[in-house]
């Protein structure tokens, strides 16, 4: 057996992040980590909440069998049915670190696990690059730095506006007042005239607009000849994805506010998604983003794993993509680690292995992640140990 004996929670600040993760050890030794994926926005201290409530439910579990306990809490915890960002992110957290503990134990990369390597490297986009510019010029230029280090894919939120402490402010109440709405169509066109036609671009709307604004915003992005356009509504707005399903050439891509296979489920039947976008560390785990993916697979529609936590979901994410068919490139934030405050939690972070836009699926036991177990101490904030025999 590989019983759990310990159950550790880490509640990190990280420049703009929040990551919280848990670290599972087994009374062998081995030890297995995985992450809450609300590293943004607010949440983090619900979620390590929800961990240390989940913890005497894992200690003393068999780590061999990840879905067993999977369901365990699942059906057994009331509020994980039908539940949310929180709960779904505490057992995604779990999640992890089980299948990360099984695979060291038998000395595979998690992948092999599930039967599949559709790839061996995985091309990533950058992501939060303009996030310090509230003009058209300005914000549309900082696309440079990126292109220069190699990407040819970036994501952005032409909608949003830069908020001092916080990541980003985005649309209220439904509405742009005129300026911001001209500013956000100028910047889609300037950035577009920037980085020229051959760079890949996706704008994500954070379902911020009410209908008319939505409907003239994207007859301007069908000009630009995007890769995708993310959560053009509400993440609860699965009739309004059914009524705009085929208006426009451009992809949609939505999911990274849904969890476990229900959710998507709903979601894929609308007919209105073109890219499912499940997030490793809150759609319910790895094993169900792989599901995910093969029901994705079904719809005929395409997979991009969601991820804005810290580097261990990266390394999460690019297990659970070269185990699925269809997928698409990653998300990453190559500049957050710039932050005074940031703080690298894994001694192997692949965020820093990118060249020319891709990165290698690693080869190493686990979700191949060396926890930099010194730099995430100071923030232990729960410790649930086996009582002794």
């Amino acid at each position: 057996m590989l019983t759990i004996s310990n159950v550790r929670v880490f509640n990190i600040r990280s420049g703009p992040q929040r990551p919280v993760i848990v670290e599972l050890s087994t009374r062998d030794g081995i030890v297995g980590y995985g992450e809450a994926a609300v590293a943004y926005g607010i949440g983090a201290d619900a979620a390590a909440g929800m961990l240390a409530d989940m913890a005497p439910s894992i200690v003393g579990v068999d780590a061999r069998y990840p879905r067993n306990v999977w369901h365990e809490i699942y059906d057994n915890s009331f509020w994980t049915k039908g539940g949310g960002a929180v709960v779904f992110a505490a057992l995604s957290a779990i999640d992890l670190a089980l299948w990360d503990i099984k695979a060291k134990a038998l000395g595979v990369p998690v992948h092999e696990l599930f039967g599949a390597r559709f790839t061996s490297t995985i091309e990533v986009y950058a992501n939060g690059w303009s996030t310090r510019h509230d003009d058209v010029v300005g914000w549309a230029s900082s696309a440079e730095r990126p292109i220069s280090e190699g990407y040819r894919m970036l994501k952005c939120y032409p909608l949003a506006s830069y908020e001092k402490g916080r990541t980003l402010r985005h649309v209220q109440r439904r509405q742009l007042d005129d300026g911001a709405f001209k500013r956000a169509v100028d910047r889609v066109r300037t950035l577009r005239k920037v980085v020229g036609p051959d760079i890949g671009l996706m704008f994500d709307l954070s379902g911020g607009l009410n209908n008319d604004q939505l409907l003239r915003f994207m007859d301007v992005c069908a000009e630009l000849d995007l890769i995708w356009v993310e959560e053009p509504l509400d993440a609860f707005n699965f009739q309004g994805l059914r009524h705009l399903a085929g208006r426009w050439s451009i992809p949609i891509a939505a999911g990274e506010r849904i969890y476990t296979r229900g959710g998507f489920r709903n979601l894929l039947e609308t007919g209105g998604v073109d890219i499912a976008m499940p997030d490793v560390g809150n759609c319910g785990g790895i094993f169900e983003f792989v599901q995910i993916a093969a029901m994705a697979e079904a719809h005929n529609v395409r997979v991009s794993a969601h991820n804005c936590a810290s580097s261990l979901c990266t390394a999460a994410s690019i297990q659970a993509i070269a185990a699925s068919a269809m997928a698409m490139p990653l998300e990453t934030y190559p500049y957050y680690s710039e932050a005074n405050d940031y703080v690298q939690v894994l001694k192997n972070p692949p965020d820093k292995t990118v060249v020319d836009g891709r990165l290698a699926v690693p080869t190493a036991p686990g979700l191949g992640a060396d926890v930099d177990v010194d730099a995430i101490a100071p923030f232990r904030c729960f410790d649930y140990r086996e009582a002794a025999a």
